[in-house]
């Protein structure tokens, strides 16, 4: 819904598909099959960014791949048994 006023011309006013705040600057993230709602950048990561296989953190980066699977780190990598990538020396 979009909302008009002396600072809010145009404004797009949702609620955060995380949190469930109404805010007057929310916005919309598309990606691929994915798409959401949100209030913040926070509840963003929250619910779009991918988890590393091992340890399980968000990854915010470009991570590293292997295999299928995404980890934030090639150390996570090695002892998930990928030998193959290294951390940028």
């Amino acid at each position: 819904m979009t909302t008009t006023g002396p600072d809010m011309v145009g404004a797009f006013t949702a609620t955060c598909d995380v949190c469930g705040n109404v805010y007057d600057r929310s916005f919309t993230i598309n990606t691929g099959s994915k798409v959401g709602t949100f209030d913040s950048f926070e509840c963003a990561i929250h619910a779009m960014a991918p988890e590393c296989a091992h340890c399980g953190c968000k990854v915010l980066g470009h991570g590293v791949e292997a295999d299928g699977q995404i980890f934030c780190c090639a150390h996570c990598a090695r002892m998930s048994g990928e030998d193959q990538l290294v951390d940028r020396v």
